[in-house]
């Protein structure tokens, strides 16, 4: 999938959470991105952040130390 596309979905998730606050949106977003995006596409967004906006870098950011640990 193209990651222009994939940053604007996770921008778009994030900007759904954005009322509940930073850190809880950040919480939010981690957890629908790590459920239900395929694994193929979490990989491709971790090696590219720079579309994101504050809160689905963050959650990114997140999950992609969360794998590395696995």
């Amino acid at each position: 999938m193209d990651i222009n596309k994939l940053s604007r979905m996770a921008n778009q998730i994030a900007a759904n959470f954005e009322a509940n606050g930073h850190d809880k949106a950040v919480e939010e977003t981690r957890v629908h991105i790590w459920k239900y995006w395929d694994p193929r596409m979490k990989a491709q967004i971790f090696g590219d952040t720079s579309q994101l906006s504050p809160i689905a870098k963050d959650a990114i950011e997140q999950l992609k130390a969360e794998a590395e640990a696995a």
